[in-house]
């Protein structure tokens, strides 16, 4: 069990290769700081979890025996790191959003490299202090955009910059959250409240508005954008409705159904398992999930929360060099995988996360690459991009070779002033110009 931290850090040189495992401390052992955990479980001769801070005494403790942390470094809250010498060289911030900020700088301050969920952080403000202290203390920060990592990105970027579609025109992106991922993360859950935590745009899709930006390739010169909370309010509520899913007379003809979503989890796996195990800190058993559901928030009735994000919203992109992007964001559809068609002056490509058809304008000819994994969704890796990510900034790390990492701190500080500009947009009900802005 370990119980004691390593006698050296990285410092200094990133680009000094490092013949040790790197260590790394878990802030959040909920399901992404869990993810992240498991993935370096997987290469054991590079990289070994030393600690971890959550405040869950029984997710803390059922996390530190799989990872075999001793109880030295348990942590209750990550604050707690602050009063012990450096135990890591990394740590990986996986905590609540609103919380990035004082995480990130505290930690960059005292020497640790830095592994950041997305956001970056909840304000513009907060993410240029972010960028401040990486810049400062000469962090290897990385922002979890894990699509710019995945297998299907890495071909679609070979086939545009190959020239395979001529010069990209325009692009249109959909990201189909889900009705039922919807109810659970933003009618119910962490992020159903932009005070409590961003807003729908920044929490759920900062990764997209990135990755369209890092497939165009050129910086955004313009930016609208339009959307509201439409269908999860009160007044839309079915006659008869309670506030709470397991007293109400509708809870097993309403598609929102927390008693149907979160016991068919339970009772018969797939992805709805992983929003199970949420409500109840992963304890997998009917009297656990009638409990979430009579006293915690994710039992209430969608029309009845306290939630005020939108269910809905479209950003419109205009680049320096003429290109143009659209990019939906809904609540209403099954939970799949993201859709996107890309316009080229010599063809068109149509993708799905996984799959990739180039359509060729000479030849009339119709190309399919294949780059699936298992999954796309957050329970199943995002399609690769979770374990691309961390062995990126990993080998990034021990083979001293910073440039491995393609989400660090200018681009994801760049990708997420656009992601801010667009909620401007929304709420002033005009266009915003961001060519004043620089990297």
């Amino acid at each position: 069990m370990i119980d004691a931290a390593p006698g050296a850090f990285i410092s200094g040189d990133l680009t000094t290769p490092i013949d040790r495992p790197l260590t790394l401390a878990i802030l959040g052992a909920g399901a992404r700081g869990s993810a992240y955990a498991d993935l370096a479980a997987k290469r054991p001769k590079t990289a070994r979890v030393v600690a971890v801070a959550e405040p869950r005494e029984h997710v803390r403790d059922a996390f530190a025996t799989q990872h075999n942390i001793g109880p030295s470094y348990r942590f209750t809250d990550w604050r707690d790191l602050l009063d012990r010498p450096r135990l890591a060289d990394v740590a990986v911030i996986a905590i609540l959003d609103a919380d990035h900020l004082a995480a990130a700088v505290a930690l960059s301050d005292m020497g640790y490299q830095l592994l950041l969920e997305k956001p970056m952080a909840t304000t513009e403000d907060d993410c240029e202090a972010i960028a401040a202290a990486a810049r400062r203390n000469g962090t290897a920060l990385a922002l979890a955009h894990v699509m710019r990592y995945t297998p299907y990105t890495v071909k679609l970027k070979q086939l545009l910059t190959g020239g395979a579609i001529g010069d990209i025109v325009s692009l249109q992106h959909l990201e189909p959250i889900g009705y039922y991922h919807f109810a659970h993360s933003f009618v119910r859950g962490n992020w159903r409240r932009e005070d409590e935590s961003s807003s729908l745009l920044l929490a759920k899709s900062c990764h997209d508005i990135d990755w369209i930006i890092d497939i165009i390739g050129q910086q955004v010169k313009r930016v609208s954008s339009f959307g509201s909370l439409t269908h999860f309010r009160p007044e839309a509520a079915p006659a008869g409705a309670t506030d709470r899913c397991v007293t109400c007379p509708l809870q097993n003809t309403c598609s929102y159904s927390a008693t149907t979503l979160y016991r068919d989890g339970l009772r018969n796996g797939g992805t709805k398992r992983y929003f199970t195990k949420i409500i109840t800190a992963g304890e997998l058993t009917e009297e656990a999930v009638t409990a979430a559901l009579t006293d915690g928030p994710y039992g209430r009735c969608v029309y009845h929360s306290d939630n005020d994000v939108p269910d809905h919203q479209v950003v419109n992109l205009e680049f320096g060099g003429g290109a143009t992007a659209s990019f939906t964001l809904t609540a209403f559809t099954p939970l799949e995988n993201r859709h996107t068609k890309i316009f080229g002056t010599r063809g068109q490509v149509t993708g799905d996360g996984q799959h990739i058809e180039l359509y060729d304008f000479h030849t009339e000819t119709r190309t399919i690459y294949d780059t699936s994994l298992d999954g796309s969704s957050a329970a199943e890796g995002h399609a690769g991009g979770d374990e691309a990510l961390l062995n990126a900034y990993l080998d990034a790390l021990q083979g001293g070779r910073p440039e491995l990492v393609v989400s660090g701190t200018e681009t994801s500080l760049s990708s997420h002033r656009v992601v801010f500009a667009a909620e401007r947009a929304r709420r002033s009900g005009t266009v915003v110009d961001l060519t004043s802005l620089s990297d």
